[in-house]
């Protein structure tokens, strides 16, 4: 039994909110390249999304001068132990790190690298997240800044994220 237009275009109206729904979160690629950030990243209607406040680094050297590079360690050190604080921030909300979508990256410029944000030693912490073992990219940027609140902290990294 054929259906009359007007019945099939009603039925059509009330399945297409389940379909829009049924989208996913979807990262885009950057054509041709194995980088470990999303060129973009799509979030569906329906998506529950979440800022997460910048996250700064924990102290790694107890004895040091709490305003000093030795109570945080290098770059790498820090971006390592910020990813974790917002991992357990992300875990503590329901989410993990596969659901960050967007990411703000502020780097201090390393005294030891003349001044320059140490990039690659934010790279060697930041895939130990990202990539790999956990593929969902998110769309990044990173910014070289003057400081920080606390002379001691080359990084300081904002995450949004998004969930189904």
């Amino acid at each position: 039994m054929k259906l009359p237009i007007a019945r099939r275009l009603a039925l059509l109206m009330c399945l297409l909110p389940a379909l829009a729904g049924a989208q996913a979160i979807v990262r885009h690629k950057i054509p041709g390249s194995d980088f470990p950030i999303a060129l973009a990243v799509s979030i569906p209607p329906g998506a529950t999304i979440h800022f997460i406040s910048g996250q700064v680094p924990p102290v790694t050297d107890k004895a040091a001068d709490p305003n000093s590079l030795a109570a945080f360690g290098d770059t790498k050190t820090q971006t390592v132990g910020v990813l974790k604080k917002i991992r357990d921030v992300l875990q503590g909300m329901g989410l993990g790190m596969g659901d960050v979508v967007k990411m703000q990256v502020f780097l201090v410029g390393d005294p030891a690298k003349g001044n320059k944000g140490d990039v690659a030693g934010f790279m060697e912490g930041y895939t130990q997240f990202f990539g790999g073992a956990q593929p969902n990219l998110p769309a990044r940027a990173v910014f070289q800044v003057a400081a920080l609140s606390n002379p001691g902290w080359l990084i300081e990294i904002e995450v949004v994220a998004a969930k189904k």
